[in-house]
């Protein structure tokens, strides 16, 4: 880049509408993966190696593009959402793990139920490695592909979230005070995944009860993913001062 005042990117790839929705649809593909093969679209191997790597790829390399050459707003964009995204991921997965090792922790005790949350991942990496769904012992490759696609939702679901609601220069204007509305629009798109997943195919291709008990304490875990996102974007704008860029 030849200064930060005279970037040499065209607009569409910067942080312009038409580079927002880029970035949108780029980030989209990780939750697509799935979808993909819970509609019947595309098996998820197929998807994944044909359509989310290189879609993955092509977005976090297009946030380098613009680092060199560009504005740098992109690439602050696509970078907080990441970090934000995964430390909502973490915030999710804390709060259930109480009902997930309710037994082994002696939760069950005090009525904590104990229920099995994490029955999809080691699903999730049999699917992209094109083992059968339903298995007696999954393998540790199962596992830690299914884990890792966990997280790439997580950290593309706050590049979502950064295209959506930080598309205009006021999401990022966080330089003085903490901006409490980037929190609040986070948990409404998280409730917005809960309702889609509910309403999708979701429970009955995992063979998961939607028992009220479920249904609540999954809808709460999104709503704690919605406010580890937006805390974690509100406090990373204010940190980078993204409104001067």
């Amino acid at each position: 880049m030849t200064s930060r005042e005279e970037p040499t990117l065209p607009s569409f790839l910067q942080w312009t509408a038409a580079g927002r929705i880029i970035v949108f649809v780029l980030a989209a593909t990780s939750i697509w993966c799935l979808l993909a093969e819970m509609y019947g679209l595309m098996d998820m191997r197929s998807f994944f190696f044909a359509i989310l790597v290189p879609a993955t790829g092509l977005l976090y390399g297009l946030a380098v593009l613009d680092r060199l050459e560009g504005d740098r707003r992109l690439w602050r964009a696509v970078l907080i959402g990441t970090v934000a995204g995964l430390a909502g991921a973490a915030a999710y997965d804390i709060f259930r793990l109480p009902f997930v090792f309710s037994s082994a922790w002696g939760l069950d005790a005090i009525g904590v139920p104990q229920m099995d949350l994490f029955k999809v991942f080691p699903r999730f990496g049999a699917m992209i490695l094109g083992q059968p769904l339903d298995q007696g012992a999954y393998s540790l490759e199962a596992y830690l592909a299914g884990w890792a696609y966990h997280f790439s939702n997580g950290a593309t679901f706050g590049v979502m979230f950064a295209a959506i609601a930080a598309g205009a220069r006021e999401a990022f204007a966080a330089v003085r005070q903490f901006e409490w509305r980037q929190v609040a629009w986070a948990v409404v798109m998280a409730a917005g995944i809960e309702l889609c997943l509910l309403a999708s195919p979701y429970a009955s291709f995992f063979d998961l009860e939607l028992s009220p008990r479920f249904v609540t304490i999954t809808l709460v875990a999104h709503l704690v993913f919605g406010i580890g996102l937006g805390l974690a974007f509100a406090a990373q704008a204010k940190e980078w001062r993204l409104a001067g860029l």
